[in-house]
């Protein structure tokens, strides 16, 4: 088991230091610390409906309960890394920590919005923080065949605590109450605190450079938050033309973001550029972008990400609202798709022995294609859930052997001492790539269903198209939750709810091609970087 020594990651490009071979005791606690952050960006959803009885909120609270944790995270990943190249991976891990038990121990003990909303930034910044140490502490201690084997690990980790948030919220809300799903933080956050200060070896950069990119951190923070912020936030505020009381002109807020956000990267990458050129301390070294595998493992990384998120994003509305599950057996059929993740992210560590890490990604990505284009004809009224699972556990096969081999590829290259830069860089690509397939899901099933449902109405109840279309939106802009009582004000009730299920049912199809063909465009990016891998072989 690996000690807690104090390394200096001082190696040069694909070199090594004597540094504590990583233990599985180690792994452990890093392999719990990231899945609890994971788990807490998908287990508040199937939690809202209690939430928001319970404490009155709006629905524009429940949007900004579920985005800031979001916004938070993805803007300070980058921060948080280089953080912890500077000041020790342990060290960001054991504040990590703290930060997540306190804002999940706020969260649970919130009675109106302003706490619980201060405790979902606290749970970001918390996470923002061990996120890349996890990563960055993996890259630096695993060598040889553990290497692999750990990054299959993390990699299954990522891919299925997200899939079985909804099930354990569901779980928790159901059977205790929506505190809870905070309440088991701060204990576990406690364990995990005093392991990582026996079994976490620390691991310091280095410093070349003195100072701190403050301007850059800023740069940082503006352009990755209001980025994230108008890609979650568009279907609810309108992609241009403003819905509800926020508006500029007449302009959403959600647009504007995205292109103040822009505004600031390209600031940022100038900046930082000019910081590396003059030798100054720098949040992110942009030569890192002139590596093949860490530039095209990271298009990689977010195109995927946009088709994972998108099919995560529509499979519970679609399970909730038309095949009529529950919130809990839902959460069972999702769990699916962790549990192909789990065995085949294990497995990985074998097949990227004889594979080699890069062709085992393309593997994974191929099953995930098959698994999601799959569900996407599957889905329909009365669509038999036992095929759908058996779909969504290939997918999530694929899911495992992709997320397990791809961090260590996009790292394999970046020099040690630039670990924890070169971990949040790719989980920001992972977290840009998220909010994306949110994005383009929402707005997938809203344009769908609002454009085949109208003419189904008139055709099967004679509605004048008016009134056909007004169920239409409101079918899409509810996501389905208000079908059963839309229906219920009709002539004919079971008919019409029919018709809307087929409607619903045609747009989470849709919404399931386009993460296809996103895990597609993933598939193309992972082929370059099986041609890049095998020319570095070969030289």
């Amino acid at each position: 088991m690996a000690s807690a020594a104090t390394t200096e990651t001082t190696a040069p490009r694909g070199a090594r230091q004597a540094q504590p071979e990583g233990g599985w005791g180690m792994l452990a606690v890093l392999i719990v610390g990231v899945a609890l952050i994971v788990l807490d960006s998908t287990i508040v959803a199937v939690s809202l409906p209690a939430i928001i009885s319970d404490l009155g909120l709006t629905l524009t609270n429940a949007a900004w309960i579920t985005s800031l944790y979001s916004v938070v995270f993805a803007a300070l990943l980058l921060t948080m890394g280089t953080l912890g190249d500077r000041f020790g991976t342990k060290k960001m891990f054991l504040i990590g920590q703290v930060f997540f038990g306190v804002g999940s121990l706020v969260a649970a003990m919130a009675s109106s919005f302003a706490p619980l909303l201060l405790a979902r930034g606290i749970q970001g910044i918390g996470g923002a923080i061990v996120l890349p140490a996890t990563l960055a502490t993996i890259n630096a201690t695993f060598r040889g065949p553990r290497r692999a084997a750990a990054f299959g690990i993390w990699g299954a980790t990522m891919a299925s605590a997200a899939a079985i948030g909804p099930l354990a919220g569901g779980v928790l809300t159901e059977q205790l109450s929506w505190p809870w799903i905070f309440l088991v933080n701060p204990p576990i956050c406690a364990v995990l605190f005093v392991l990582a200060m026996r079994l976490l070896p620390e691991t310091i950069a280095k410093r070349s450079r003195k100072g701190f990119d403050v301007a850059g951190t800023l740069l940082s923070m503006v352009a990755f938050g209001t980025i994230v912020f108008g890609l979650i936030e568009g279907e609810s505020y309108g992609w241009w033309s403003a819905r509800g009381e926020y508006s500029l002109g007449g302009v959403s807020p959600a647009p504007l973001a995205i292109i103040i956000g822009l505004v600031a990267l390209g600031f940022f990458v100038a900046l930082e550029s000019a910081r590396a050129r003059r030798g100054r301390a720098a949040l992110f070294d942009p030569s890192l972008l002139r590596l093949p595998s860490f530039l095209a493992g990271n298009i990689t990384a977010m195109t995927v990400s946009i088709g994972e998120f998108a099919a995560l994003f529509v499979l519970p509305l679609y399970l909730v609202n038309v095949a009529g599950l529950g919130t809990i057996r839902s959460g069972v059929v999702l769990a699916t798709m962790a549990l192909g993740a789990i065995l085949s992210g294990v497995a990985a560590r074998h097949l990227a022995t004889k594979l080699g890490p890069a062709l085992t990604v393309v593997v994974g990505l191929i099953l995930e294609v098959v698994g999601i284009v799959s569900a996407a004809i599957v889905v329909a009224p009365g669509a038999s859930i036992a095929c759908l699972s058996a779909v969504l556990a290939v997918y999530g096969a694929g899911m495992g052997l992709a997320s397990a081999q791809l961090a260590s590829v996009i790292l394999h290259d970046v020099p040690l001492e630039k670990s924890g830069m070169g971990s949040a860089t790719q989980s920001t690509f992972r977290q840009l790539g998220s909010a994306l397939g949110a994005a383009f899901a929402g707005t997938t099933l809203a344009a769908a269903v609002g454009s085949y449902l109208p003419q189904q109405l008139v055709d099967g109840l004679k509605l004048p198209p008016e009134a056909a279309q007004s169920l239409a939106d409101a079918t899409a802009t509810t996501a389905g939750s208000a079908m059963n009582a839309l229906s219920a004000k009709l002539p004919d009730p079971q008919a019409a709810l029919g018709i809307l299920h087929d409607g619903f049912s045609h747009g989470t199809s849709a919404a399931l091609y386009v993460a296809a063909a996103c895990l597609a465009l993933g598939l193309v990016s992972s082929l370059v970087l099986l041609a890049q891998a095998r020319h570095s072989d070969a030289a």
